[in-house]
């Protein structure tokens, strides 16, 4: 069977490293990167569409490509230090809005994957401690991120509802972890000093780049496509899966691991802070990210295990160990002291 696979987001590192994975798969004959720019590295025999999802622009390369299955992973948080929240906020809700019009126009489609994220659930203190699927999303009205995925799992919902016969999987990605992997986690354990929310000692939970692309690839390739039932890697059915790595870490326990100190912050502060410090273009740190930082969150992932029959292959430890070997160790003291020299200096303006 000769499907064509549409990726959004090309130039993400995520979305770049699945259009060049999911060329292989042996029921897949053409693959369609969109963006609004070019990817930074070579997409293997992939073409690439430039085209702005919150634009009807791309209703015609649908069409035009007779695209059966639409993988969206152009989502993520604020890309910048200053203005980023609302180009973020359009880019992720309006642009996911514009995609799935688009797919409702699309007699071809048959298969609609989304790249979601475990923020959907918000930072609940006082919620259950593991998260599962029937979890009722929290994060609606509490800004940012959290709330961008909250309001697209619900048009995504919309949608399945209208075109019952497109397979709908949604993904709800735990924070991506490892050697090589640019996220908002990734930048702030790769500070010289790990500001931390005074009282707190969150549960993180991880998720290893190359299992995300693996499940992705089980959930492009559906049932029916070529994998044994009862294997590990069985194929994805339609519904919304938690995906992350098995086991949790306590931030200090990150901390110790990675040979980083800590500066705690009172809570009241960190808001400020985190924008104060992304406005100074120190990445790993913001607002949104502070959040995290308190509460953390756990999810329970038994629906992905018995889709998949097993576990995913990093656990959140492996993933983080990964992260540490390629960038911990302790720094010098030097390296120390102008970290906190610069947080100082940011308080100090503010």
């Amino acid at each position: 069977m000769d499907r064509t696979v549409l990726v959004t987001g090309a130039a993400r590192q995520l979305s770049g490293r699945f259009v060049r994975q999911v060329r292989r798969h042996p029921a897949v004959s053409r693959v369609i990167a969109v963006d609004t720019r070019a990817p930074g590295y070579p997409l293997g025999e992939a073409e690439f569409v430039r085209a702005d999802i919150r634009q009807p622009s791309i209703v015609s390369a649908l069409a035009a490509h007779a695209v059966d299955t639409v993988v969206h992973l152009d989502l993520g948080p604020a890309p910048g230090p200053t203005g980023g929240r609302a180009a973020a906020k359009e880019r992720n809700v309006l642009g996911t809005l514009q995609l799935l019009g688009a797919c409702q126009k699309l007699p071809t489609l048959r298969r609609l994957v989304i790249g979601s994220s475990t923020q959907v659930y918000g930072h609940p203190g006082r919620g259950p401690a593991v998260l599962d699927e029937d979890a009722p999303p929290t994060a609606a009205g509490g800004g940012g991120f959290a709330q961008d995925v909250a309001e697209i799992e619900e048009y995504v919902r919309g949608f399945a509802r209208r075109r019952p016969e497109v397979a709908v999987t949604v993904l709800r990605f735990a924070h991506l972890l490892g050697a090589g992997v640019d996220s908002p986690f990734a930048a702030y354990f790769r500070l010289p000093v790990l500001p931390t929310v005074l009282g707190y000692d969150p549960r993180l939970q991880f998720l290893h780049e190359h299992d995300a692309l693996e499940v992705l690839g089980r959930a492009v390739a559906g049932p029916g496509d070529g994998a044994e039932e009862g294997e590990q890697g069985a194929a994805l059915g339609p519904g919304t899966y938690n995906v992350a790595g098995e086991g949790v870490l306590l931030l200090s326990q990150a901390a110790r691991r990675l040979g980083r100190p800590t500066v705690p912050v009172a809570r009241p502060v960190t808001p400020w802070l985190g924008s104060a410090l992304r406005a100074a273009g120190v990445r790993g740190v913001s607002a949104e990210q502070f959040a995290s930082l308190a509460h953390g969150r756990v999810v329970r992932t038994a629906r992905l295990r018995a889709a998949l029959g097993g576990p995913l292959e990093y656990t959140t430890a492996a993933a983080f160990a990964e992260f540490a070997a390629a960038h911990g160790g302790p720094l010098s003291p030097e390296a120390v002291t102008r970290a906190l020299d610069r947080v100082e200096e940011v308080v100090r303006r503010g």
